[in-house]
């Protein structure tokens, strides 16, 4: 074949796993050879005995467009006249001599279900309008910014009603001027999307997934997508993406047995399903799988400007006995799975270095560093899902309040742990399916007692260390559990007990972001402090969220999870001075200061006295003092190491493979710069 497509030097870095612009490559590229337009197609398809583009610009006729193996395991064809828009699949001769029809491991648009074509896409000539943005995330350091994720099922967040049809979604475009505007308006930072990814089955909410590299054709076309991502930047939000490089379905138009062997999963039996789920698991012992991942994951980050990806059932691929009766052992004998330890840390130190976007593992194992540079034995996520906290939170909500003096500690005991990773709270979609019910229906109690513990809930959770993720509905108190097949109940914001809900979420959402001391998650447990922990009798939590080196812009949460008023409550402070009620889950807040009275308290040395309602959470901040040249030099000290450690993780290249030289090349060792002095 003249004029390879997919070079030597492509090839040589897609067996290394190195490719990460492999999305450039393979797949269906519109292209011009000799003044000729047309497209040309690269598969991966090393088993294969013969390989054909059937399409409709072909009349779907077998073995009229050939494809040429161009090695061992690269099949090339350049389709003349072809044009975007082409709907086209891969007729596949496998290894035993059958015949099947393939979409496109790396195609850039799907037909949409029950269809399931590839379709030709150009995903360069969209005019990009978020300069701005990009700018600003040069280089940021996320873990000092404020991030407030609402999380998002497109296809249930509002239906159009104006439709005929039984899903009734709104476009991309028409999405994104309504999200944007209700996001803004509430005051979160980010939205995650589930299910963008393309995917066949409607019930898997987008986790199984079929296109790697294709948004969902539900909600429109590519250049929609760019859309909605843009219009999210120009409003100032950053969009999260739900990734899934655990597993993929076995639907045999894709991925599952593509050349006839087991290609993208394992071989191995005991490996190569999670039996839980019906799905097939990707082989990362094979760079070319590891590499096809690594190439998804930068692509949704430089085609469609994705902020960060959100990497789901991440314990499923760092355990081989995960959802397994019988395993195989790792060379060591443990059930840990060392393929994805080294996929994770590479993917992590080399997506942080080249971009400015990072992953977030929904994980619940109890491996430690997580979150921690690879170069220090950690995988190098951005930010982990606080599960535990999820988990020990919502007990303690599931419990009438007459117990919950005997299950005080889970609510305390997060926050021992809360900077051992970077974390994110979590209140998702997992937690209102499946019979769960929604968050207010996890409180004991009449409505108006749902209704104020949910307040004082988010109120405690804005105050405890780490990001927050709220699921759609959830801020406005939805009723009925979550049903992707119909839209949120958003008549409940005419409700007085909802909208006083909504009110305070957002008015929390307005202070998380206003206050540095609530969304600075670089400076360690130094930042978080009980004042009383052990106020079990009365369901009673009180904290300080402070600087790590003095007591300036300080606030103390007062949360009360008992239906009992607390009549000239005292509750121990740092310093004297006049303190401010910024805050109360009671919509009726009056301006109230409070002189700090010499009186030791909570084995403090001042004492502030006030009445706190039922099921009322409290927000008052501390007086401002003049810095000492001792809390100065602390601050200077904590800001250098912070500084340190966020250079550590982007410069971190320590599990990015060391591609060796291609044969007849030498190693090129790195040269150091020449420093010249200036006279």
């Amino acid at each position: 074949m003249q004029n390879k497509f997919f070079s030597e030097f492509d090839r040589y870095l897609f067996h290394h796993g190195t490719h990460y612009e492999l999305y450039e490559k393979m797949g269906a590229h519109l292209r011009e050879i000799d003044g000729v337009s047309g497209v040309h197609f690269v598969l991966w398809a090393p088993n294969a005995r013969a390989v054909c583009v059937v399409s409709d610009g072909n009349g779907w006729t077998p073995w009229h467009d050939v494809m040429e193996k161009v090695d061992d395991c690269i099949w090339e064809l350049f389709v003349p006249g072809m044009c975007e828009g082409v709907k086209y699949k891969y007729l596949v001769v496998r290894a035993d001599g059958s015949e099947v029809m393939k979409t496109d491991p790396y195609g850039f648009r799907a037909e949409l279900r029950p269809n399931n074509a590839s379709i030709v896409a150009d995903v360069n000539k969209y005019e990009w309008g978020d300069k701005e943005w990009l700018k600003e995330k040069k280089g940021e350091n996320f873990l000092e910014k404020p991030m407030a994720v609402y999380e998002v099922h497109l296809g249930s967040w509002k239906k159009d009603l104006s439709k005929w049809d039984e899903d009734q979604y709104f476009n991309y475009r028409e999405l994104a001027h309504e999200l944007a505007e209700y996001v803004s308006w509430m005051g979160y930072t980010h939205i995650e999307l589930m299910g963008i990814c393309e995917y066949p089955f409607d019930p898997s909410w987008g986790y199984q997934v079929t296109g790697y590299f294709a948004p969902t054709a539900r909600y429109g076309s590519p250049e929609d997508f760019m859309y909605f991502v843009d219009h999210m930047h120009k409003n100032g939000i950053g969009v999260i993406l739900d990734w899934v490089p655990a597993h993929f379905p076995k639907d045999d138009y894709a991925l599952a047995n593509f050349d006839g062997t087991p290609l993208y999963e394992y071989a191995d039996p005991l490996r190569a399903e999670y039996p839980e789920w019906g799905t097939k698991a990707f082989d990362l012992g094979k760079k070319e799988v590891s590499n096809f991942l690594i190439a998804s994951a930068f692509f949704w980050v430089n085609k469609y400007h994705i902020d960060a990806l959100r990497v789901d059932a991440v314990a499923a691929m760092l355990y081989n006995s995960f959802g397994r009766g019988e395993w195989r052992p790792n060379e060591y004998g443990g059930n840990e799975n060392m393929e994805s330890f080294e996929f994770f840390r590479h993917l992590n130190s080399i997506l942080r270095q080249r971009t400015d976007a990072f992953l977030i593992a929904e994980d619940s194992s109890i491996l430690p560093g997580i979150t921690q540079p690879a170069k220090k034995g950690g995988f190098g996520f951005g930010l982990k899902w606080n599960m535990g906290w999820m988990n020990d939170s919502i007990k303690y909500y599931n419990t009438d309040p007459i117990f919950r003096p005997y299950h005080h500690g889970l609510m305390t005991h997060t926050f021992e742990y809360a900077f051992n990773e970077n974390y994110m709270l979590v209140l998702s979609h997992d937690e209102v399916v499946y019979g769960k019910g929604s968050m207010i229906n996890k409180f004991i109690g009449n409505k108006l007692d749902k209704l104020g513990s949910l307040k004082t809930c988010y109120t405690m959770m804005m105050g405890h260390p780490g990001k927050k993720l709220l699921f759609m509905g959830q801020d406005f108190a939805q009723e009925r559990e979550w049903n992707f097949k119909t839209g949120l109940d958003w008549h409940l914001c005419d409700d007085e007990g909802h909208r006083g809900v909504l009110e305070c979420y957002r008015a929390l959402l307005h202070l998380y972001r206003e206050r540095p001391v609530l969304h600075n998650d670089s400076g360690g447990p130094a930042t978080c402090e009980w004042i009383n922990s052990g106020d079990y009798n009365r369901n009673i939590f009180t904290f300080i969220r402070r600087n790590p080196w003095n007591y300036n812009n300080a606030l103390i949460f007062v949360c009360n999870f008992a239906p009992v008023e607390r009549y000239e409550m005292g509750v121990g402070a740092p310093v004297d001075g006049v303190y401010k009620r910024i805050f109360s889950t009671y919509p009726d807040l009056s301006p109230l200061e409070i002189e700090a009275k010499e009186e030791l308290c909570d084995g403090r040395k001042y004492k502030l006295i006030f009445n706190l309602r039922p099921y009322e959470s409290c927000i008052f901040e501390v007086p401002y003092k003049e810095s000492t040249p001792e809390e100065i030099e602390t601050e200077k000290k904590v800001r250098t190491a912070i500084k340190k450690a966020h250079k550590e993780v982007k410069t971190d290249n320590s599990h990015v493979p060391q591609v060796p030289p291609m044969e007849g090349e030498e190693a090129k060792k790195p040269t150091k710069k020449k420093t010249v002095k200036k006279l």
